[in-house]
């Protein structure tokens, strides 16, 4: 973890990756209104905070720069290594890349676009017809476009702790159940007891047991 050459300043990396990100979730999200672009602007503004702390500046590291210096006496904060917080605080040594946590991080990322992947395709599906989107990933989830969005805020959050992105994560969980609440009233309003008797039956955030449920409720 004690790396001697100093792992900042890479901005070209840090504009690289967050453009990589960011375009590959626009690809599955594909936002259509002003309240899809808010949500993804939001989270697209997770990953920048992100990268500039993982290749440009360390604001968390400088900022903790004197306990982290005390408690861990040796260690090179500018080394890459030492960027990967949840290793250095827990004490586990070797490739913080292959520590439990960022291993288990690849599969929230990973899980979260693939899931934010199908449930776009049942949705543009539905919108095109005119339906209740009840069918793939939306019968079991009523949100899981915004279950998706957390689990890979969260994936990165294993990966890479940053006070900002710390900050950024339940102020941006929140707005997607807001966003997801005002969601269900339109949907409401539009689809009535389609809709009432879906939501009876389908949980919003969490899944659970699968549901019956019938595709193409008009």
């Amino acid at each position: 973890m004690n790396a001697d050459i100093p792992a900042y300043g890479l901005w070209f990396l840090v504009i690289v990756n967050t453009a990589v990100f960011i375009i590959f979730a626009f690809s599955f999200a594909r936002p259509r209104n002003g309240r899809d672009w808010r949500s993804f602007g939001a989270f697209s503004a997770f990953l920048v905070a992100l990268f500039t702390e993982m290749y440009g500046f360390p604001l968390t590291i400088y900022l903790l720069s004197g306990w982290l210096g005390s408690r861990y006496p040796g260690i090179n904060l500018l080394a890459h290594d030492s960027g990967h917080l949840w290793s250095t605080l827990l004490g586990w040594q070797g490739d913080p890349h292959l520590s439990p946590l960022h291993l288990l991080s690849y599969l929230f990322i990973g899980g979260g676009f693939m899931l934010l992947s199908a449930a776009w395709n049942v949705l543009y599906q539905a919108q095109r017809e005119h339906q209740l989107a009840a069918s793939g990933p939306y019968a079991y989830l009523r949100h899981p476009q915004y279950v998706a969005f957390t689990l890979i805020l969260l994936g990165f959050l294993l990966q890479w702790p940053t006070l900002l992105t710390l900050l950024m994560f339940p102020i941006l969980v929140l707005m997607y159940v807001r966003l997801a609440r005002r969601e269900e009233r339109e949907a409401l309003a539009e689809f009535g007891e389609a809709y009432a008797g879906y939501a009876a039956s389908v949980p919003g955030f969490f899944p659970r047991r699968p549901q019956i449920v019938e595709e193409g409720i008009p």
